[in-house]
């Protein structure tokens, strides 16, 4: 991975960039768009974890983590989870690295909030991103969020 990859928060100085980040238009199914996400964020503060994906000084990505949800409130027995929210690769900025850097980050942040798992979801369908989670080390619960898979990665190492 190049040392050039980084991750900035999102300000009045870049987020009409960011919200112009869009995906492969074969993709758009399995994601929601930037605007979308930056309005959940929002809404969410506490919760959401937005970034932007860089490489040198061009915007490539979005990634956003997220902190403490449980999936089933009504669970007494569901525990909170933190893992990676959303991904968005810009259209012609795929397989460079990019979408392995931001998952990499978000577990980072994940592990320094003291976590040993991080949770995701994807959806199933023909060039979804399920090989992409798999290759990273997610395993599916067998449980689902909606029509989602959800996948959760163990840090190794971990105490």
């Amino acid at each position: 991975m190049s040392s050039s990859f980084r991750l900035e928060k999102i300000t009045p100085d870049n987020v009409e960039a960011a919200c112009r980040l869009k995906v492969r238009p074969d993709q758009e199914g399995f994601v929601a768009p930037v605007a979308w996400s930056l309005a959940e964020a929002y809404a969410q503060p506490g919760i959401a974890w937005p970034r932007l994906i860089f490489d040198g000084e061009q915007l490539v990505g979005f990634v956003m983590g997220f902190f403490s949800v449980r999936f089933h409130p009504d669970d007494p027995d569901d525990r909170p989870r933190s893992g990676l929210w959303r991904l968005n690769i810009a259209a012609g900025q795929q397989s460079r690295g990019y979408g392995r850097f931001a998952v990499e980050s978000v577990c980072e942040e994940v592990r320094r909030r003291g976590l040993t798992r991080a949770t995701t979801t994807w959806a199933l369908g023909e060039r979804g991103p399920e090989g992409f989670y798999l290759g990273l080390g997610f395993r599916p619960t067998g449980e689902k969020s909606g029509d989602q898979v959800v996948g959760e990665l163990a840090f190794t190492g971990v105490q």
